[in-house]
């Protein structure tokens, strides 16, 4: 990875994560939850970005709801992207659900589990 691409998904992780919370949030109410931006991975080409997002919420429900409209919504995020960002092409946005915080917990509960089977 070059240093161009690893600062262009630091640029545009910031920025997605700001639309989210603020002109899609305008944009669809019904969008619920605390949304995270947690990595962003662009082509070397610059033509695609995979954007992985977090969605935490009450009940599953209410984010996958909100993670479909997210999804439903990546043309607009990428029209904001270019109003705001300097790029001849902006990437084409692929949302992707990061899983990494329940792969996590996961991974402490059968620590845990070990822990008391010794004691």
């Amino acid at each position: 990875m070059t240093k161009r691409t690893e600062r262009l998904d630091s640029e545009l992780r910031k920025e997605i994560a700001a639309i989210l919370s603020g002109a899609l949030k305008d944009r669809e109410p019904t969008l619920s939850g605390l949304i995270s931006v947690t990595e962003v991975n662009v082509s070397p080409d610059l033509k695609t970005a995979k954007v992985y997002v977090s969605v935490y919420s009450d009940s599953s429900e209410k984010s996958k709801a909100s993670f479909a409209l997210i999804r439903a919504n990546a043309g607009f995020v990428r029209r904001e992207l270019a109003r705001v960002m300097r790029l001849r092409t902006v990437p084409e946005l692929t949302f992707l659900p990061d899983e990494s915080f329940e792969y996590g917990s996961k991974m402490d509960e059968l620590f845990a589990k070990l822990h008391k089977e010794e004691e």
